[in-house]
């Protein structure tokens, strides 16, 4: 029997409507795992604040991302699928699904059972684990293959961000980018998470939200912002960053409590008085071009840093359909 293989991002809305974007914005927040307040709570916040004044904002920054074909990490997560399939051979079927909106899980998993697979693996496109995004992608899995009759063996690949060749096409891209220019600063910007959603997960009280994440071991490998630390210290080891020329830092948080630090944007404010006015900016956690990446780090980053008195703010594209991040794909596939 074929093993089946289910690659899942996170999702983006259907187009650029108003209308569209609420409705992603909707289901999105209304995970438990996402907000992970009262339930209660959570649909008043959704629903009557954050969902109706953010939709039409959004909206207008999504008119910036989409082109021709859509959403970009709609598109380049579907443009895998071939590829992979042409690596893996007719053992596999391959399919794709989005966290939120479509194609969803359950469509995904439906065409897998329909090709009678044996055994199912399920990657979510996230090399840093977090409860909100990869642990998600596991709960929803979970909660749709629960109610079959025959539930075939189900295995997850939670991170990956020690993989050589997922760091390897970073490196390359960033390379590039080096070539043309002698950058003062390297900015590697995470998407944030609330610091609570870190404590919650800490194992043995062990994370301090401090230097705790200067070391990556069995007791915080699953601690979000360990494994953030851990890409950059990779990442810079094979780019030849030394420590002093780089900073970590997290973005896109949401809401009034406080989130993971520093914060990216008053990072970048605070470079150009240093004497850090070229800076090339990486995001690590993130494998497809998306609002968050080609707009909030690409776009607007870039013009919050020049009106602070920088001089150039560049963005290393993310992995999307590189040949060696396929092959990441593939070594993942083989390996489970």
């Amino acid at each position: 029997m074929k093993t089946g293989v289910l690659l899942v991002n996170l999702g983006t809305p259907d187009s650029t409507e108003v209308g569209d974007v609420r409705k992603y914005l909707r289901e999105f927040l209304s995970d438990k795992r996402v907000i992970d307040i009262p339930a209660i709570s959570r649909w008043m916040l959704v629903n009557l604040i954050i969902a109706p004044f953010r939709a039409p904002k959004s909206a207008a920054e999504y008119k910036r991302l989409f082109t021709e074909r859509g959403s970009p990490l709609k598109y380049y997560t579907e443009d895998l699928l071939e590829p992979l399939r042409g690596m893996l051979g007719a053992d596999y079927a391959v399919e794709y699904a989005m966290r939120y909106q479509s194609p969803s899980i359950q469509l995904g998993l439906d065409k897998l059972r329909a090709q009678h697979v044996g055994k199912i693996h399920v990657i979510p496109l996230f090399p840093q684990y977090a409860s909100a995004s990869t642990g998600s992608v596991i709960d929803k899995v979970m909660e749709i293959t629960k109610d079959w009759q025959i539930i075939p063996e189900i295995k997850f690949t939670s991170q990956f961000l020690e993989e050589d060749k997922f760091l390897q096409v970073i490196v390359n891209n960033g390379k590039k980018w080096m070539a043309k220019t002698d950058y003062d600063h390297f900015v590697f910007s995470y998407h944030g998470l609330p610091e609570r959603q870190i404590l919650k997960g800490s194992v043995g009280k062990q994370c301090q939200l401090g230097t705790c994440c200067h070391q990556f071991h069995d007791r915080n490998r699953y601690c979000y912002r360990a494994q953030c630390y851990q890409t950059t210290r990779l990442l810079a080891g094979k780019l030849g960053i030394p420590e002093e020329k780089y900073t970590v830092c997290f973005q896109s948080r949401l809401g009034r409590d406080p989130w993971i630090k520093p914060y990216t944007d008053h990072v970048l404010e605070e470079l150009p008085a240093s004497g850090k006015k070229k800076v090339l900016a990486f995001s690590p956690a993130f494998v497809s071009d998306c609002l968050e990446t080609t707009v909030e780090v690409g776009e607007t980053y870039k013009e919050d840093f020049i009106k602070a008195g920088g001089e150039q703010w560049d963005l290393v594209e993310s992995l999307n359909d590189d040949p060696l991040w396929i092959e990441c794909l593939a070594d993942l596939v083989r390996r489970g």
